[in-house]
């Protein structure tokens, strides 16, 4: 019976934390397209590498907003370990999604034709269920104490 009302407690922080992480996400994402179409409509700046700037602009944001509300619940109190969430982060939730953006937006707007904005969108939506589980799992687990 206690073990049932642990995984429902559990299953529900997961479920809070999921929706907390898309609401950053959304905003996150806010951030990126702006970023992007900042560099490339009022720039000369080719869209690889605005697209580097744009995701890196979104991760820390995101890392931020993540440690503080999205796994809030589980407190790094010690430096070392909050530049340990950070250097996970960005190996998980920055370069990672990084890599998979850069190669979403060549095939779509090098190969396919598609409107950098669009691909953008498309590039997020996939590489997201990835970053919430790294977060979940590797980034923002709780503490071994």
């Amino acid at each position: 019976m206690k073990a049932a009302k642990s995984a429902e407690v559990e299953s529900r922080a997961s479920l809070r934390r999921w929706l907390a992480f898309s609401v950053v996400g959304a905003f996150g994402f806010v951030v990126q397209v702006a970023t992007l179409a900042a560099l490339t409509e009022w720039t000369s700046c080719n869209y690889l590498p605005a697209t580097v700037f744009a995701v890196e602009a979104a991760v820390i944001h995101n890392y931020l907003w993540h440690e503080r509300w999205t796994w809030g619940d589980r407190v790094a109190c010690i430096v070392g370990e909050r530049l340990s969430r950070f250097f996970r982060f960005q190996l998980t939730n920055g370069l990672a999604p990084m890599i998979g953006n850069l190669l979403l937006m060549r095939l779509m707007v090098g190969h396919l034709g598609v409107r950098p904005i669009l691909a953008s969108l498309v590039a997020v939506a996939i590489c997201s269920i990835f970053t919430f589980l790294a977060g979940e799992h590797l980034v923002f687990s709780a503490p071994i104490r």
